[in-house]
């Protein structure tokens, strides 16, 4: 697990105990479904639905999370579509922010700014509302895990752009074999994630 502490003298993110982060790292790795072959052949996709359909594993997650950011000054959560938008707004509504959609290119109504990224096989655009957040103002960024990164370094990307002060990037589950962890923090992205799988 990666857990990256805001040095700041104004704002301090707090440090999960270690013997609770554990046992909830073990619960979470335990009731993670694993889909293997799936979208494509040997990939092992990790499946949090399961986690979601129970209420409390889904309230220790969204607790988790909580606990960290409440006092940290965080202005709005940022939420990768589609399973980040899932956990964001509980965030920020326990933490007392607001919440930001970071949608597929199209999807948003308004003036947009957008960041092309690549997959695979092409490209993939994302879009926040131009006026998502003001200069300055501290948002943390949500997703459900982290694999290759793609995704939140092109949500990253937006809210820098937009002026933001992306505190941290939060997730359930780290993949730490396809080097998106890595490849965040080498951006400048501290991480907090719940559990690692090991494997892909």
């Amino acid at each position: 697990m990666t857990d990256n502490l805001d040095t700041s003298d104004r704002f301090r993110l707090a440090a999960p105990d270690d013997a609770r982060r554990a046992a909830l790292a073990a619960e979470l790795i335990g009731k993670t479904r694993t889909v293997p072959d799936w979208p494509a052949p040997g990939v092992q996709f990790r499946d949090i639905t399961p986690l979601l359909a129970d209420a409390g594993t889904l309230a220790a997650i969204v607790g988790a999370f909580a606990d960290r950011y409440r006092n940290a000054g965080i202005a709005h959560v940022a939420g990768l579509e589609a399973r980040g938008f899932i956990l964001a707004p509980a965030i920020a509504l326990a933490i007392g922010a607001g919440f930001i959609p970071v949608r597929k290119k199209g999807k948003l109504p308004w003036r947009t700014v957008e960041e092309q990224y690549q997959l695979e096989y092409g490209t993939a655009t994302v879009e926040i509302h131009a006026d998502a957040c003001a200069p300055g103002e501290r948002v943390l960024l949500i997703d459900d895990l982290i694999a290759t990164g793609g995704t939140m370094m092109a949500a990253l990307n937006l809210l820098r752009r937009l002026g933001a002060d992306v505190v941290e990037g939060g997730a359930i589950v780290r993949l730490p074999e396809l080097g998106g962890a890595a490849r965040l923090q080498a951006a400048g992205l501290p991480l907090f994630t719940l559990c690692d799988f090991a494997g892909h």
